[in-house]
């Protein structure tokens, strides 16, 4: 599975900025899909997880704010970000599994990654 994240970019505080996550291969479908993040110095931080069926999950911290969502159509993943703070600067990347799991939080979890977008928030 290749996955490409895209949608990164650069936003004042306040604005909102939707990603991508455009994957390979027919079987998208029947994945479990993440976004994670990591900011400089930090640890890969959960951000929201789908899982074939739907069913969305938030960190804490970007509930209200954040949708994650997916088109099995069209092999893709979104992540719609609304009233960004300079603290979700950050490298978003996008992760699958073949299964949900209660562990879904974890970035072990994952078997394949995108490459990552930048976001980048303005204060």
């Amino acid at each position: 599975v290749q996955l490409q994240a895209s949608g990164g970019g650069l936003v004042q505080a306040g604005g909102s900025l939707r990603l991508s996550c455009a994957a390979s291969g027919d079987t998208f479908r029947h994945y479990a899909l993440a976004w994670f993040r990591q900011a400089p110095g930090k640890d890969r931080e959960f951000v929201a997880a789908i899982r074939e069926n739907y069913n969305p999950r938030y960190a804490d911290a970007m509930k209200g704010r954040f949708t994650i969502s997916r088109d099995n159509a069209k092999n893709t993943a979104y992540l719609q970000m609304n009233n960004l703070k300079p603290e979700d600067t950050a490298i978003y990347y996008c992760a699958v599994r073949g299964r949900w799991t209660v562990l879904y939080y974890r970035h072990s979890e994952y078997d394949y990654w995108g490459q990552g977008t930048q976001v980048t928030v303005s204060s």
